[in-house]
């Protein structure tokens, strides 16, 4: 990459860092430090600007580069990421958004905890939010050092390795300074960021083909070298038997998974009641909707304009092809126009990743102070030291993160995202639905639902082909690879409500039908809510 680009894309990523650093420490200076402040933003935030904030959230690294990347690379195949991390939302708006903002206050557990025995929920709910948080902060720190790597000529791994420690430093700052009441602020300067950039090269890519979007498709078809097999299905999930079931595996865990996700349920709590969060659904649903179906024309116009083999070689994953797609539509690598687009999409790439990683560090240090610390530490301290242990939680998680990050750098990061899914899916959507919606839940199911979706998720994608046995594996060079799928969803999913539903009814304990009723009455009024 020339010095053009690399000065251009530093000077824009240093402006939205000092920007987002700004933000941070004005409101540093304005808190008064008490839990809900820090967790939920004083819950002063309007139906639209948190509309925004979970839109910033949700729409990740993954979601700019990985998903056109594999739309790119596998055509229709790819698009199933698009489908379905939209078509999530609809889960979240009819099922969870108003309940959990009436039944909880800060996290995942306080729903669960409101009706059962509180210390062994909210550790199985604290460890399950922490497995997920990490998971998907991986995915966006491998997003950092792609981009990183392109930006500057090569696949230099000490300026990967260098960008993720930035990255993870800056993420905890934003956290540990600002809490929630920054981190949505910088969601909402992302979010309208990245919602422009995304439009900007939508439109210049339908200018390409003169607005005719069958020609894009017929282009894109040809220079991919499958001709007709690009367009339809079966080209990344068709081989075999084993790739249908991953396919159909992927589905449901992105479908799921997203009313499992900690960062995302704990947006509902920064609104001041549950109509403002479903109303902060319907307009995330909308903004969340153009964007995905505006990667679609991206991941198809990578493959037309810039080629699957000019993307493959720059990242084998595809995780380069937007920048590499504003490169050329720019004018080329040497004009200005290039230049210019370039730097623009790998700012808003990189500000997109940073504020996503601090709101899925918020949320995990939040389950670590408010879940874990508040039940095995703690019984009679001050709200401000469960704050001060999340600060520091953020930090222990920061570190984590870098490490696995590093780990996992040539991985697609729509591929990772997947994966949290996947365990968010397992793990948290069953014992939040029994919660919600059965009568009979007792302590012992809910416990047993967390565990019971979380430890076989791990443990199936430790033992699939994303760890070992592949060349494009973690570990190549070994193989202990026993579970054939990818993504574990297609197993795991059901064994966690399977297990939710086993230990209700070997439970010994009888459900409290008074709490129940008092939880139903809250999560449908309001009445009662924090």
């Amino acid at each position: 990459m020339t010095g053009n680009h690399q000065t251009l894309a530093l000077l824009l990523f240093s402006a939205f860092v000092a920007v987002t650093l700004a933000i941070t420490t004005w409101v540093s200076r304005n808190r008064h430090g008490s839990a809900e402040e820090f967790y939920a933003g004083g819950r002063l935030f309007s139906p639209m600007e948190n509309g925004f904030a979970i839109a910033g959230d949700y729409m990740s690294a993954a979601s700019f580069l990985g998903i056109s990347g594999l739309i790119a690379l596998f055509g229709y195949d790819g698009m199933l990421y698009s489908v379905g991390f939209l078509v999530a939302w609809l889960v979240v708006l009819f099922l969870v958004a108003e309940l959990v903002r009436n039944c909880g206050r800060f996290t995942l557990a306080d729903v669960v905890a409101a009706r059962m025995r509180e210390r062994p929920v909210r550790i199985a709910a604290g460890i399950s939010s922490v497995a997920v948080s990490v998971l998907y902060l991986v995915a966006q720190m491998v997003g950092a050092g792609s981009l990183v790597a392109l930006l500057l000529g090569g696949t230099s791994e000490a300026a990967q390795t260098w960008t993720v420690i930035g990255v993870g430093a800056l993420m905890v700052i934003y956290v540990s300074l600002g809490g929630m009441r920054a981190t949505t602020w910088i969601q909402i300067v992302k979010a309208v960021l990245l919602l422009s950039g995304t439009i900007v090269l939508t439109v210049l890519v339908l200018v390409r083909f003169h607005g005719n979007f069958d020609q894009l498709l017929l282009t894109a078809a040809e220079r991919s070298g499958h001709g007709e097999k690009f367009l339809a299905p079966g080209l990344k999930y068709g081989d075999d038997w084993t790739a249908r079931f991953d396919f159909m595996s992927l589905g449901l865990a992105l479908v799921l998974g997203t009313a499992g996700l900690p960062h995302i349920l704990s947006r509902f709590y920064t609104v001041p009641t549950a109509r403002a969060a479903r109303r902060s659904v319907v307009w995330s649903i909308g903004l969340i909707g153009g964007f995905y179906l505006m990667t679609i024309v991206l991941g198809f116009g990578a493959a037309a304009i810039v080629g699957p083999e000019a993307v493959r070689g720059s990242n084998a994953a595809g995780n380069t092809a937007v920048p590499l797609l504003a490169l050329d539509l720019g004018g080329g690598t040497d004009s200005t126009g290039g230049t210019v687009l370039f730097a623009i999409v790998a700012a808003i790439a990189f500000a997109t990743i940073l504020a996503v990683v601090a709101g899925i560090t918020l949320a995990s240090s939040a389950s670590v102070a408010h879940d874990l610390y508040a039940s095995l530490r703690r019984r009679n301290a001050k709200p401000r030291s469960e704050v001060a242990v999340a600060r520091l939680a953020a930090v222990g998680i920061g570190v984590v993160a870098i490490g696995l990050g590093l780990l996992a750098r040539d991985l697609n990061v729509a591929f990772l995202v997947g994966l949290a899914f996947a365990v968010a899916a397992s793990a948290n959507l069953p014992v939040l639905l029994y919660s919600l919606f059965w009568r009979g839940f007792t302590t012992r199911g809910a416990v047993w639902a967390v565990y019971g979706g979380l430890i076989p998720a791990v443990v199936l994608v430790l033992l699939s082909p994303v760890v070992s046995g592949s060349p494009a594996s973690l570990f190549p060079g070994v193989d202990f690879q026993f579970f054939p799928l990818q993504n574990p969803g297609l197993v795991s999913i059901p064994l966690g409500f399977l297990a939710g539903w086993l230990g209700t009814v070997t439970s010994a304990e009888v459900a409290d039908e008074a709490k129940h009723a008092e939880t139903e009455v809250r999560s449908l009024t309001g009445a009662g809510a924090a």
